[in-house]
């Protein structure tokens, strides 16, 4: 699953585009995913995440180590 933010575990979900005449067609809803290189000062090294808004919100206000640690203890950070 490539569409998955490694910090919060946000993936796509899927639900109903509803035209004006209410017919209902299959669609999907994609987390806002980005790109991002991560400095971890403890261990000298930058580390390339896929992570959602508001996983860059969460490393921005605990910081990256500790945001790391919560994502592996909840399961959605593999290593």
């Amino acid at each position: 699953m490539s569409k998955v933010c490694e910090i919060t575990g946000k993936h796509v979900i899927t639900g109903n585009n509803v035209s004006h005449s209410r017919i209902h067609t299959k669609r999907t809803f994609a987390p806002n995913l980005q790109t991002k290189k991560f400095y971890i000062p403890e261990e000298g090294m930058w580390i390339t995440l896929k992570v959602s808004a508001k996983g860059m919100r969460i490393i921005n206000k605990k910081g990256i180590v500790a945001a790391l640690q919560d994502a592996a203890a909840q399961g959605h950070l593999q290593f």
